[in-house]
């Protein structure tokens, strides 16, 4: 039997280029996967680029509003029968020096990456029937911190001591809390900090691209190598690991 076999996984971000790598490699595992935005539109074709039918769906939720996503997963449990995992995956960053960062600007990184995942992972952990596993998608910002994205690093340290609490006070009902910490994965996010840096550089945002990868790799991290590591995290083989922060950085950080 395959590790997550007819297992209802959500994940949230769904129409980003993680989320995708993640549902391929929840679907590769035997899962189900509910993929939620707040982009009805990219969402839903998000889910059907996938072509795995009635096994993904594409759901509206804002993570940043509790109702909004309890209503998504609620209408994931309608049409799926169960909720069995959870994947806090949407996260923005807002690039700028720290002394030119907003109260606004700050108060949204802290919204979606921090409050987005701490509602949504309340939200799953009441619908779960028999346990169940949450993965965070944290981030090696949130352990060395780079320049240009304050915001970011705080918000993602905070995930990572987030999953530590959760961890330890739900450990009790059954249910799983981990992360994991990516870096130099072929995204839309990480060009938009080498579009953000190339100018400051006097470089091409294309050619910096090509270099922004894992020195010990030798090559960007494709998202479903992300998905894949997740995915165990989400199984039962991953029992024994609990409330830890896992790099998927291509040894990027060594702590």
């Amino acid at each position: 039997m395959s590790a997550l076999q007819d297992r209802v996984v959500a994940v949230t971000g769904g129409a980003g280029g993680i989320a995708r790598g993640i549902a391929e490699a929840i679907l590769e595992a035997g899962g189900r996967v509910g993929l939620m935005d707040l982009d009805r539109a990219k969402v839903e074709a998000a889910a059907s680029a996938l072509n795995a039918g009635d096994r993904v769906v594409g759901l509206v939720a804002d993570v940043t509003d509790e109702a909004s996503t309890e209503a998504a997963l609620k209408t994931l449990v309608e049409r799926m029968g169960r909720l069995d995992g959870l994947v806090n995956n949407a996260g923005i960053v807002r690039l700028g020096p720290a002394d030119e960062t907003t109260a606004a600007g700050l108060d949204l990184e802290l919204a979606v990456n921090v409050k987005g995942v701490f509602l949504t992972a309340q939200a799953a952990a009441r619908l779960f029937t028999n346990g169940g596993s949450i993965v965070n998608i944290a981030s090696n910002a949130g352990k060395v911190g780079y320049r240009n994205m304050a915001g970011y690093n705080a918000s993602k340290a905070a995930v990572i001591n987030l999953t530590r609490s959760l961890a330890l006070e739900w450990a009790e009902r059954g249910i799983n809390v981990n992360a994991v910490c990516p870096g130099g994965v072929a995204t839309d996010m990480l060009k938009s900090v080498a579009d953000f840096l190339a100018p400051r550089l006097s470089q091409d945002k294309d050619a910096l691209f090509q270099t922004m990868y894992p020195a010990q790799l030798g090559r960007h991290i494709q998202p479903i190598e992300v998905g894949r590591v997740v995915a165990f995290l989400l199984s039962d083989a991953a029992v024994i690991i609990r409330g830890q922060s896992i790099n998927v950085d291509g040894g990027d950080t060594p702590y």
